[in-house]
C-alpha cells in the first residue's frame, strides 16, 4: 500500500507538470480521463489510490500553472489575473521573480491550511449554512465599490457590463468542450499580447541572479488573505480563484504586484486543497478534480482525508522546486528567440487550440473577448473589470 501511494503521488506530479505547463490541458481534463476507465482502473488500484494521484496532480498544476499565463500569456482561469502584474514584470527583466511569487504564495498558504485544517473542519459547516444564502449580495455590494472607487466609474461600469454579458453568453452557450478557455485568453492573454506586439516591446535579459526582495508585511497580508479568501472559494458554489482575488483586493489596496502575485498563487493552491474539507464536510464537491474524486471514493473518511492532506503536502514541496526549475528554464529560453516571433507563434498557438476545442464559435469568443480586453486597455480601465465574465454569472446563480 505505501508502495502505490508512492508511485500515485508521483505519477500525479509528473501529469501535474504536463497540465500546469501546457495551455488548455486542465486537470479537469484529465480527471475525467480517469473516471472514464475508473472501471478497469479500480480492478487494479483501491479508490484512495485514485484519489492521491488527482490530488498530486492537481496540488502539482496550482503551482506551475502561472509559467504560461507569465511568459507566454496563456492563463487559465484560476491565474487570469496573475497574467498582468506577471507579464510586466518580465518586461521589466523579473518574470522568474513573478513565478518565485506565485510558488511563495501557493507553499506558504499549503501550509497554513494543513495546519489550520482541524478548525476550518468546524468553519464549514458552521459557516456555509449562514452565507450560502446571501453571497450573491455580498459580490453585488462588492462590485459596485469596485466600480465606483475610482474617477472612471462609467468607463469600469461599461466594461463591467460588456464582460458580464459576454461571459452570460458565452457559458450558456450549447456543445462548448472548454468555453473558459478562449473567453479568459481573449480577455487577458490574447489581448495582453496583441497590445505587446502592436507596442514592439521586446522581452530583456532576465536578472534571475538578483535576489528576489519581498516586504514582510506584504508577505503575511497576502498570505493569510490567500488563506481566507480560498478558504470561501472551496466551499462556496460558483465562487472560484479569480472571484476569491477580486474580492480580497478590496481589503488588501496596498500590497502592489508582488503581493498580489502572492496572493493569486496561493488562493489557487487553498482552494484546491480545501476542497477536499467541503467534500468530507458537507459531501459537496466545488471543482472538477474534487468531484472526480466523490465519484469514485463516494463519501471519505477522516482517515482518507488526512491520507489525501499528505499527499497534498508531499505534492507540494516537490511542485516548488519544479515549478522554480521550469520557470528559469523558460527566463533562459524565451531572451533567445526573437520577441515578435514569439507573441506571433504563442497568438497562432492559442488560436489553434482554441480552434480544436471549440472550432470557429470558439475564434469567435476569442476574438470578441479581446476586442473587450483591448479596449479596457485604451479606457486606461483595470482588467480586473473584465472578471464580471465570471462574477456576473454566478452573482445570477445565487440571487436567482
Amino acid at each position: 500500500m505505501f508502495i502505490q501511494i508512492i508511485l500515485a503521488i508521483l505519477i500525479g506530479v509528473i501529469f501535474g507538470i504536463f497540465t500546469g505547463l501546457i495551455p488548455g490541458i486542465h486537470i479537469n481534463l484529465i480527471s475525467l480521463l480517469v473516471l472514464t476507465f475508473s472501471p478497469i482502473l479500480l480492478q487494479y488500484f483501491s479508490p484512495i489510490i485514485i484519489a492521491i494521484f488527482i490530488i498530486s496532480m492537481a496540488i502539482t498544476h496550482t503551482f506551475l500553472d502561472s509559467i504560461p499565463g507569465v511568459y507566454l500569456g496563456a492563463p487559465d482561469e484560476a491565474m487570469a489575473l496573475a497574467a498582468l502584474p506577471g507579464h510586466r514584470m518580465l518586461l521589466q527583466g523579473y518574470g522568474h521573480h513573478a513565478i518565485l511569487l506565485t510558488i511563495i504564495g501557493s507553499f506558504i498558504s499549503l501550509i497554513i491550511c494543513l495546519i489550520a485544517s482541524p478548525s476550518l473542519l468546524l468553519l464549514v459547516k458552521t459557516i456555509y449554512p449562514i452565507i450560502k444564502d446571501y453571497i450573491g449580495y455580498i459580490l453585488i455590494v462588492i462590485m459596485a465599490f469596485m466600480i465606483l472607487k475610482d474617477s472612471k466609474r462609467k468607463w469600469n461600469f461599461l466594461i463591467f457590463m460588456m464582460s458580464g454579458v459576454l461571459g452570460l453568453i458565452v457559458l450558456n452557450l450549447p456543445n462548448m468542450e472548454n468555453a473558459l478557455f478562449p473567453l479568459l485568453s481573449g480577455l487577458f492573454g490574447f489581448s495582453l499580447l496583441i497590445v505587446s506586439l502592436m507596442g514592439k516591446n521586446s522581452i530583456p535579459e532576465q536578472k534571475n541572479d538578483e535576489e528576489l526582495e519581498v516586504e514582510k508585511k506584504n508577505l503575511a497580508k497576502a498570505s493569510i488573505g490567500a488563506s481566507i479568501v480560498g478558504f470561501m472559494a472551496s466551499f462556496l458554489p460558483g465562487f472560484g480563484s479569480s472571484q476569491a482575488a477580486i474580492v480580497a483586493t478590496q481589503f488588501l489596496k496596498d500590497i502592489g504586484d508582488k503581493g498580489f502575485l502572492i496572493l493569486v498563487g496561493g488562493i489557487n493552491t487553498v482552494n484546491m486543497t480545501l476542497s477536499l474539507i467541503t467534500l468530507y464536510a458537507l459531501e459537496k464537491s466545488r471543482n472538477g478534480a474534487v468531484i472526480v474524486i466523490s465519484e469514485i471514493v463516494g463519501a471519505i473518511s477522516l482517515e482518507n482525508l488526512a491520507v489525501l492532506f499528505l499527499a497534498a503536502l508531499i505534492a507540494g514541496c516537490s511542485a516548488v522546486w519544479l515549478a522554480a526549475y521550469f520557470s528559469k528554464l523558460f527566463s533562459v529560453m524565451i531572451v533567445k528567440v526573437n520577441y515578435m516571433a514569439v507573441v506571433i507563434s504563442i497568438l497562432l498557438f492559442t488560436a489553434l487550440l482554441v480552434f480544436y476545442f471549440d472550432g470557429f464559435i470558439g475564434i469567435i469568443i476569442l476574438l470578441t473577448s479581446a476586442a473587450v480586453g483591448i479596449f479596457a486597455g485604451q479606457l486606461g480601465v483595470g482588467k480586473n473589470h473584465c472578471m464580471a465574465c465570471l462574477i456576473v454569472p454566478v452573482i445570477l446563480y445565487f440571487v436567482m
